[in-house]
């Protein structure tokens, strides 16, 4: 342990770590854990001897993340089918990474694609980014399980804490500026951002964030989970489903040979429960019961694509707005009217969100296979067309002059409060995204959602929808990475990780 003096404190830090070429992908990973893992020890380390009064008043105690840096000296001619894996101009790149071993095949394919596609080394090294005391402690480690109300000291005398100034999404919005004379962005989160995120999934889905699957779908509908836990129960125990467990709040697993105790479940579920279908390679299904309303779908969305998933849909109900749909019928949609509001500061309402031909044409693969209709017949129970989100349930309490003009004008053919945030939000993290709705009132032609309202037709329908939302994200699984991750989601000044 070196003592570096600081007037008036002097701040305790482990040996600095310089920056090192590697040009093996590999052995660049080991380094960022051999970094990450000795940093955040020591911090944890610091830490029991605080809560034992063991740390004289005038030290404090810090250390960094680990960094990736990549210098680009020239222009260079990459395959321009990419979307990712490259810079686009000379320069010097770095950002700084946490939590390694949770993104092991994420870095290693980042790192990887960077050394093929420049044809140089990339350093490791310890960045000059603070690791906050509270994210030293990882999965079931926490600050507040250790540190007893009887310790009167403060802790930010002592430590690091985190600091929301380098915590925002001035990347991924495309409204960073940088300084004169420093890396510009290698990837779309910082560090402590990504940190801020693993740990609040924790908090609002009771489940790790390494249970997190490639593929997620977005609902809110408890059906829909009971759907799910049945069917992925069933997949599990075959062996050739290629699923090797179901994950459920509270980390409870369910594989071929064992299941959760009775009782075992938490007391209470989490805001925004989640329940993971894994796969050995982490491209398994991940489905999130996100509640009601822009405003969470916006929260989840924030967190989880900081994973960097493959890709996420929305299965949602809706109102159909067309006289020739019945209850029961799907939307896939192709646009959105973005009525939601919850995204105006951080993606315009002037940007558009488009269709992903790969996330639309494997939504109609899957709506035909499931329910065994194609062609003209397909065209009797979907339609392909605009949804509105909106941030008022009841917007039909209004005088329907106004929302009906513009529902009208925009051609929308279904109306919900989630599917434009889903998909924008998309757009924003370059996840992408699609949206499958079934139409469950028609308030514009007499039909409310009311109970006693649902038809045999429309049961049968929910039941198939959450099928095709699972199959969708498979018949996408089956696709190249580099096909499905679509340069429509890139600008034309992006980080070099997806």
């Amino acid at each position: 342990m070196t003592h570096t003096h600081l007037s008036p404190k002097a701040i305790s830090t482990p040996e600095h770590i310089a920056f090192t070429a590697f040009d093996n992908a590999e052995k660049a990973y080991e380094q960022l854990v051999f970094i990450y893992q000795r940093n955040t020890r020591f911090i944890r380390t610091a830490f029991t001897h605080f809560i034992n009064n063991e740390i004289p008043p005038e030290y404090s105690v810090r250390a960094f993340y680990p960094a990736i840096r990549l210098r680009v000296t020239d222009h260079k001619e990459v395959d321009s089918r990419l979307s990712y894996g490259y810079a686009t101009e000379p320069g010097i790149y770095s950002t700084t990474i946490t939590q390694p071993e949770l993104y092991k095949s994420y870095l290693l394919e980042q790192i990887s694609l960077l050394i093929k596609n420049h044809g140089l080394a990339v350093e490791i090294g310890e960045s000059k980014t603070p690791i906050p005391l509270h994210f030293a402690f990882t999965g079931s480690q926490y600050v507040e399980g250790v540190y007893g109300n009887t310790n009167t000291l403060t802790l930010r005398n002592y430590f690091d804490v985190p600091d929301l100034a380098v915590m925002d999404d001035a990347i991924v919005n495309g409204t960073l500026k940088t300084e004169a004379n420093t890396p510009a962005p290698l990837a779309p989160f910082t560090a402590p951002r990504i940190d801020y995120s693993l740990h609040r999934l924790q908090h609002y889905t009771a489940t790790a964030p390494e249970h997190f699957q490639g593929f997620v779908l977005f609902t809110n509908y408890q059906f829909y989970v009971d759907a799910f836990c049945n069917k992925a129960r069933e997949l599990v125990r075959d062996p050739s489903s290629g699923y090797s467990e179901l994950v459920e709040p509270g980390n409870l697993v369910t594989t071929a040979t064992h299941s959760p105790k009775a009782g075992s479940q938490p007391v209470r579920l989490p805001q925004m429960p989640a329940y993971h279908l894994k796969r050995p390679d982490g491209n398994g299904i991940t489905l999130v019961n996100m509640g009601v309303g822009p405003s969470n779908a916006k929260t989840i969305t924030d967190h989880i694509a900081v994973l960097r998933p493959s890709a996420w849909i929305m299965l949602g109900h809706c109102a159909g707005l067309r006289n020739t749909q019945r209850l029961g019928d799907y939307v896939l949609a192709h646009g959105y009217v973005r009525d939601d509001h919850v995204l105006d500061a951080d993606l315009p309402l002037w940007v558009p969100i488009p269709p992903l031909a790969e996330v639309q044409v494997a939504l109609e693969e899957a709506v035909a296979q499931v329910s065994g209709l194609d062609g003209w017949e397909l065209k009797r129970i979907m339609r392909t067309g605009t949804v509105a989100s909106i941030d008022n349930r009841n917007w039909e309490l209004r005088d329907h002059d106004e929302p009906v003009q513009r529902l009208s004008q925009s051609r929308a053919i279904g109306l919900d409060m989630e599917s434009a945030t889903i998909a924008a939000n998309g757009f924003r993290f370059r996840v992408p995204y699609g949206t499958l709705l079934c139409v469950s009132d028609k308030p514009l032609h007499g039909e409310l959602k009311l109970p006693g309202m649902a038809t045999d037709f429309y049961r049968t329908q929910v039941n198939q929808h959450l099928y095709i939302g699972m199959r969708a994200l498979e018949i996408l699984r089956e696709m190249p990475r580099e096909r499905l991750q679509s340069r429509k989601l890139r600008s034309f000044i992006e980080t070099a990780f997806k």
